[in-house]
């Protein structure tokens, strides 16, 4: 259930878009005395607040957070850079003599983070090859994205299986990867799972039964349209901001492009952002389950109700109840 050493203590709270990772994240970092990180991809950009979800700063109820709103919109933002920006956090929470709260749901990057696998001279070295596959894809041009998609399920079609074919940016890692080091770029992250963290950790996925996610996520986006989504989309525009850019191709963002560009009608784009979460969300529920250590904390509604607390209470208090024993046995703050 937990990695029983005397290294460093970190927490990884994730699980799928809409699990209430959020609400949790607060009430844990309070009570055990943490430091958020975000592990989100996309919320490290200022100006996208809506379409990301991002915490607010009411929501952020005095917890220190790091990676939101670090980079500007036009800045590339990857896995390699995400480990650096994380580690700096990482040395700053531990000098102050707090915990690392990973938060977010980008399963690659809390990966590569917890196990240390090296991006870095692969990102640097093979920057031209990258770039030559992104010439080759207008995004107006969806069937250039699909052949780049087919020539990954000729050379990884296990990746290809765990990768969305709209999903540009991580089809031409995977092919980039392929093309630079002969291996399969999935046979490159089942190694990785392989490692031993340098980390002393607890590794936590929120879980809800699937046809009520799906129900929140089509809620969210709902709320994400009511907001203002295609208003914070056209103030990106008018700042610069291209659909290329790594920021424009987050889900809510590309198909808002869509709709302001005349390719889809506002309510074609709606759908669209609905149905590619739904599909974000299984995937990385898919991510998660290949993962070792991991706990899982599906919400117990019925027991929920028995007790009279709402289901992110009820699973709180499971949560406290593991950290409490890993504590216990441990030491944890000892080795900060």
């Amino acid at each position: 259930m937990w990695n029983n050493t005397k290294k460093r203590p970190v927490i990884i709270l994730t699980g799928p878009t809409a699990v209430g990772k959020t609400e949790i994240s607060i009430q844990l970092a309070q009570t055990i005395g943490a430091d958020i990180i975000s592990a989100d991809s996309m919320q490290v950009y200022k100006g996208l607040d809506i379409g990301t979800a991002k915490i607010t700063h009411e929501q952020m109820q005095g917890v220190k957070h790091y990676l939101i709103d670090c980079l500007e919109p036009t800045q590339a933002f990857n896995v390699c850079s995400f480990c650096a920006l994380a580690k700096q956090a990482m040395e700053e929470i531990y000098q102050n003599g707090r915990i690392p709260l990973i938060v977010g749901g980008t399963g690659f990057y809390i990966q590569a983070l917890l196990y240390d696998v090296n991006f870095a001279k692969e990102e640097t070295s093979h920057h031209d090859f990258r770039m030559d596959l992104q010439k080759k894809v207008d995004p107006q041009n969806p069937e250039q994205a699909l052949d780049l998609y087919e020539q990954l399920k000729k050379v990884d079609p296990e990746s290809a299986l765990a990768i969305h074919p709209n999903n540009t940016k991580r089809v031409i890692r995977a092919l980039e990867y392929y093309a630079h080091t002969g291996q399969k770029i999935s046979l490159h992250n089942e190694e990785a799972r392989k490692q031993e963290s340098p980390y002393h950790f607890l590794y936590f996925v929120l879980n809800m039964d699937r046809a009520l996610l799906y129900q929140r996520i089509d809620q969210r986006v709902d709320q994400m349209i009511q907001q203002g989504l295609v208003e914070e989309v056209q103030t990106l525009q008018k700042q610069g901001c291209e659909r290329s850019l790594v920021s424009m191709q987050g889900i809510g963002y590309k198909e808002i492009f869509d709709y302001l560009e005349g390719v889809t009608s506002l309510e074609q784009a709606i759908s669209l952002i609905k149905r590619n979460s739904r599909h974000f969300a299984k995937r990385q529920l898919t991510w998660f389950r290949r993962e070792r250590c991991v706990t899982w904390i599906d919400y117990d509604f019925e027991k929920a109700k028995q007790q009279n607390i709402k289901p992110t209470q009820e699973a709180f208090q499971r949560i406290m109840n593991i950290y409490q024993a890993w504590e216990a046995i441990d030491g944890t703050k000892k080795h900060i």
